[in-house]
């Protein structure tokens, strides 16, 4: 949705993007390049956004239809496995660069990060 709303107000390129969500966040959170370009090339094929000539982005007829959807953007949901695995080291990574950037917000979660941790332990032990 965010990038969606960013174009919607001008053509942005990907390092435009993650400044302006960083912004946007007051400093909170900055999207990590290797989750803004991929999500940038799912967009492109899909044909929700063009890439300029000048690379910069633009929200395409498809695009501007979804952000005026009264549903919402639709979202890929994990359907395999593999997917799943996929969304879960995504998390994983979010929660490093929190760590790195702000310990307290992933310390008062460590019970629930130790339950998890127990988890999935359990599940690798099972074989």
């Amino acid at each position: 949705m965010w990038v969606f709303s960013i174009l919607q107000q001008s053509h942005s390129n990907g390092a435009e993007i993650m400044d302006q969500i960083e912004m946007a966040t007051q400093g909170w959170w900055r999207p990590s390049p290797g989750s803004v370009y991929p999500l940038l090339e799912e967009l492109q094929k899909e044909g929700s956004i063009n890439k300029r000539e000048d690379g910069r982005y633009e929200l395409t007829s498809k695009g501007k239809q979804e952000l005026e959807s009264p549903w919402g953007i639709p979202t890929k949901q994990p359907h395999t496995t593999q997917e799943i695995l996929i969304e879960i080291e995504n998390y994983v990574s979010y929660l490093e660069d929190l760590n790195m950037s702000d310990k307290s917000k992933v310390f008062t979660q460590i019970e629930q990060l130790r339950n998890i941790k127990d988890r999935l332990a359990a599940l690798i032990d099972s074989k």
